[in-house]
């Protein structure tokens, strides 16, 4: 029986996956390491420290960036105008942040995407909007030109941006397009000379789009040689090209306010040959690639509001009275501000490792960016509430800030991968490794005569549980040792339950995961 459009649709999208995700070096990096029942210490021990060098770079920038913060940064002015001043922007342009991991030779400060992330958190720390601001222009606006740039294009942009003479834009999102980023639907037209691209659509839900210079935009060109096939491919476009029209450069929202977040449609927009940022056909790559950059600064960000409503909470725990004690002295009350602390311990460990990959060239690390992004969003929702909670019916009113940023912190679980398709990646990811371990078991199995299956079979529970031994978690602090053996039980059983659903589901429930 011939398979149905349906099933020769997903049949394509599962092999653009394929090729997508798990395309070139494949590496053991330490979450994938985790779905093997593995535990690759050499990624994550010990704990990432910056070189003394490094760390006095850093407190450097720390020490600029807190002045201009505390000089000219009014969050609540941000809130109550939905603008950043451009004084502000200035400042932070001239401390570096708009070009920090950019190299020295084109301006920047060189900065590791350690050092990056911690300048981040400290400006999450203080206001969201200037942190999204920031990440937009740096995390997955310049640095989607220094990933894919050619030497041309980064000589020709990455001077003026890094320096915030102008501003960054990364434009993905469109009516049917944002986590499910294959489905974009604007069109790029090769003209019939081939020296440049005809772009038609629309994108919206931009951030910077209103006040920025230099987009990176994702759009559908044909695939040479293969008519009626396409590909997305990224361009940069700047908004003074005859045919932009901004729709509505800053549109009212809930939180982060002072960004400005736009749409924008592109009619006939002309766009020479030589602004494709990276491959022909290879926009998603770039896309997703940048994402992570993204995703790890974000984390950061959340925690550095994390760390802030953690403050707050205290300070008023231990000042407020009720019933002749402070609020500090009730248990719930206690009980609460010891999961925040634990909480923000846990982001900003797992923000620092997840950066220093970055920083040690570890190639793959598409899992960890996504359970970071996951982890702190969610961590930063639940601080933000405790916190509310903590401060009771005052929070309620525009004197406090945890309104603001109650307000702030809810974007964080849709923004840059909705937190539902973030962990339905991390499974389809995850999972592919041990898949193909089970597919050799499975096609060793029934290449056998049915009078050889039962050894066959014995061979391969043989190996599947040679993957499912509980694995070492080296420390050297005696008083840490039964935590590590709890954390790799706790390993050994993540990765049954992997072995589990494989052989229960088998195919089907990477198809089940597929975005």
């Amino acid at each position: 029986m011939a398979p149905s459009e349906a099933e020769i649709q997903r049949q394509k999208e599962m092999q653009q996956a394929e090729e997508l995700l798990f395309s070139g070096r494949q590496e053991l990096g330490f979450a994938k390491g985790l779905f093997l029942g593995n535990f690759v210490a050499d990624w994550v021990m010990p704990y990432p420290r910056l070189d003394p060098t490094r760390q006095t770079e850093l407190e450097s920038g720390l020490s600029e960036v807190r002045q201009v913060l505390d000089r000219d940064l009014d969050p609540d002015w941000i809130d109550r105008n939905a603008d950043i001043p451009r004084h502000l922007i200035e400042g932070l342009a001239r401390t570096g942040v708009l070009g920090m991991t950019a190299p020295r030779e084109v301006g920047g400060r060189g900065f590791s995407q350690m050092q990056y992330c911690r300048i981040l958190e400290e400006i999450g720390k203080r206001d969201a909007s200037t942190s999204v601001f920031v990440n937009a222009h740096h995390s997955i606006g310049i640095r989607a030109l220094l990933l894919f740039g050619t030497r041309e294009q980064q000589a020709q942009w990455l001077p003026s941006l890094v320096a915030g003479e102008k501003l960054a834009a990364f434009a993905l999102t469109e009516r049917e397009a944002g986590s499910d980023a294959a489905n974009v639907r604007m069109t790029a037209t090769p003209s019939d000379d081939g020296s440049h691209y005809v772009l038609n659509g629309e994108k919206r839900y931009i951030t910077n789009a209103a006040v920025s210079q230099v987009w990176t935009v994702m759009a559908r060109t044909p695939v040479p040689n293969k008519p009626g096939k396409d590909a997305i491919t990224a361009f940069l476009v700047t908004p003074d090209t005859p045919g932009v029209e901004m729709i509505e450069g800053r549109m009212p929202k809930l939180g982060i306010r002072g960004t400005a977040t736009g749409r924008f449609r592109l009619n006939n927009v002309r766009v020479p040959k030589e602004n494709i940022l990276g491959p022909l056909g290879k926009g998603l790559r770039v896309a997703l690639t940048v994402l992570d950059f993204g995703r790890t600064t974000f984390g950061a960000c959340c925690t550095g509001a994390a760390k802030h409503c953690l403050q707050l909470a205290i300070e008023h725990a231990n000042s407020r009275q009720q019933f002749k004690k402070t609020l500090g002295n009730f248990d719930l009350v206690k009980k609460k501000i010891a999961r925040m602390a634990a909480d923000v311990y846990a982001m900003e460990a797992m923000t620092n490792v997840t950066a220093s990959l970055i920083d040690r060239g570890l190639e793959d690390y598409m899992i960890e960016t996504a359970m970071l992004k996951v982890f702190t969003t969610d961590r930063l929702w639940e601080a933000v509430n405790d916190a509310f909670q903590i401060h009771g019916g005052s929070a309620y009113f525009d004197d406090n800030p945890l309104g603001r940023m109650l307000r702030d912190a809810r974007i964080n679980q849709i923004g840059e991968g909705s937190n539902e398709v973030l962990t339905s990646f991390i499974a389809l990811v995850g999972m592919r490794g041990p898949g193909m371990e089970f597919k050799e078991i499975y096609d060793t199995m029934t290449s056998f005569a049915f009078n050889r299956m039962s050894k066959a079979w014995s061979a391969g529970l043989h190996r599947l549980g040679a993957a499912v031994r509980t694995p070492n978690v080296p420390v050297q602090s005696a008083e840490l040792r039964s935590f590590a053996g709890q954390l790799g039980r706790l390993i050994w059983r993540f990765n049954v339950a992997v072995n589990r659903c494989l052989v229960v589901y088998r195919e089907p429930v990477l198809d089940m995961q597929l975005i």
